[in-house]
């Protein structure tokens, strides 16, 4: 027996579960690769580029790392629903590539497109008009609120552009396209980076913006990645290829099956971004410095997220399409592969982390009490990925089959509930500060994993109908 079959072998699966002929071990892997590598890299380099681009914001103090972060959580709550709306694309898409039908599943995009348009124009203008009202509502100090206002402001402009590109490439991601996703990211964020350089700091004939050209940087790559997006969506031999010559048409049908899946999604995201937003309303409260070492640890965060999520995309897919296929059985697989992969990709980046947190901190700011401070989170980041990143895929699996009404209902206990109420009692009353809220990740991640975990062992998620 290879070393393939010993960390990979499907015999886990139960003899009645069996629908077909299964692929040998080393084939279950291989496709697994070639569709996880590419949305698993893109995510992890777009985590490492936003990590650089903190580390360019870092170099102007403590009040510029939270003036750019306290924007997020409102960012992606206007965001939300086009997440929402993307998720259920996914997910329809997958299922009709494994039904081999593309004129349904160009019909949807073309739909999701529109909708997309509509709800981007809507959500950013009010974002951008009530920027210092919301601002001031997540707990932006008046030392910053200014900054971080005119920051904001520009940024949306360029999630207008991203929304809709976001919307077409999570369509070809359904189609198990991830490469294209991967292209049209990677190269967006390189632009980001490369304006940054120019905006920040003031290189050759550009002006010294600061955090102003951080926010000109992000909407320039956000441009960039619709335009790569809409060209990626335009070759005309593709199983999705739109035409402005085709029907753009709301479909009453097509419509309401989108809107039965991301329905669902959209409880999800409400529940997310109300628990995150009190979250990080929570640390705000603790001062610039704790909440500007929160933003440090939170971008290495995102890094082991990006994993989790570059995987989880990948695993959606393949369960997508599996369950399209009448294949319940590879669904089952597909998606314990994928979770093998990331516990071994979580193990490495743990001890990397836990061995070189002081390094890694230092990359972003060098301030002593956010070394201090960091350097203890960091240990608790290196174990908290672990279920993160096992949590993250397993939910994906869920998210590919359509179960995403229990997605929801996770995020409901696990995220809105049990972090907040921990962080406070943690940070406050026990007075363990910033630690305290981070070891309520801890407990919030493994819950999300246990919860997870048991669910995608019942199997009763592949029986549902998209």
């Amino acid at each position: 027996m290879n070393w393939t079959e010993k960390i990979f072998g499907t015999t886990g699966l139960k003899p009645d579960q069996i629908v077909g002929p299964i692929p040998a071990t080393k084939d279950i892997v291989k496709r697994t690769f070639t569709i996880a590598w590419p949305s698993a890299t893109e995510a992890v380099l777009i985590s490492l580029i936003g990590a650089v681009d903190m580390m360019m914001v870092g170099q102007l103090g403590a009040g510029a790392i939270a003036s750019v972060g306290i924007t997020n959580q409102p960012k992606f709550i206007l965001f939300s629903v086009i997440i929402a709306l993307n998720i259920g694309l996914t997910v329809i898409v997958s299922r009709r590539k494994g039904q081999k039908d593309a004129a349904s599943a160009n019909q949807l995009v073309r739909n999701a497109i529109v909708i997309s348009t509509l709800i981007s124009a809507i959500f950013y203008t009010v974002g951008y008009i009530y920027a210092p009202q919301i601002l001031k509502f997540s707990g932006a100090s008046a030392d910053y609120i200014d900054t971080s206002v005119i920051y904001f402001r520009i940024v949306l402009i360029g999630m207008f552009f991203y929304s809709i590109g976001s919307t077409i490439t999570a369509a070809q991601r359904g189609a198990g396209n991830t490469k294209i996703s991967m292209k049209t990211n990677i190269s967006a964020n390189v632009v980001n980076v490369i304006f940054n350089f120019l905006l920040i700091n003031g290189i050759w004939i550009f002006p010294r913006w600061g955090v102003m050209g951080a926010a000109v940087a992000t909407s320039l790559g956000n441009v960039v990645a619709f335009l790569i997006a809409i060209r990626s969506a335009s070759a005309k031999d593709g199983f999705l290829s739109l035409s402005f010559k085709q029907d753009w048409r709301l479909h009453k049908a097509t419509i309401l099956s989108l809107f039965n899946i991301s329905k669902s999604a959209l409880v999800e995201q409400i529940f997310l971004r109300i628990g995150f937003f009190t979250y990080v309303l929570a640390i705000a409260g603790l001062g610039t410095i704790a909440f500007a070492t929160h933003q440090v640890v939170m971008n290495v965060m995102t890094i082991s997220f990006a994993v989790g999520d570059g995987l989880s995309i990948a695993c959606s897919s393949l369960v997508g399409q599996s369950l399209g296929a009448k294949r319940p059985d590879m669904a089952i697989i597909y998606g314990k592969t994928t979770q093998r992969i990331g516990f071994l990709i979580a193990i490495g980046l743990g001890l990397f982390i836990a061995v070189f947190r002081v390094e890694i901190i230092s990359l972003f700011n060098k301030d002593p009490q956010i070394l201090s401070s960091g350097s203890t989170i960091m240990l608790l980041l290196a174990v908290i990925m672990l279920f993160q990143i096992a949590q993250v895929i397993t939910i994906g699996s869920l998210r590919g089959a359509g179960d995403v009404k229990f997605v929801a209902f996770i995020s409901l206990l696990s995220v809105t509930i049990v972090r907040p109420l921990l962080t406070y009692l943690f940070a406050y009353p026990l007075g363990l500060g910033l630690t305290g809220a981070w070891l309520s990740v801890l407990l919030d991640q493994s819950l999300r994993y246990v919860i997870s975990k048991r669910r995608f062992a019942q199997a009763t998620w592949t029986r549902i109908e998209v």
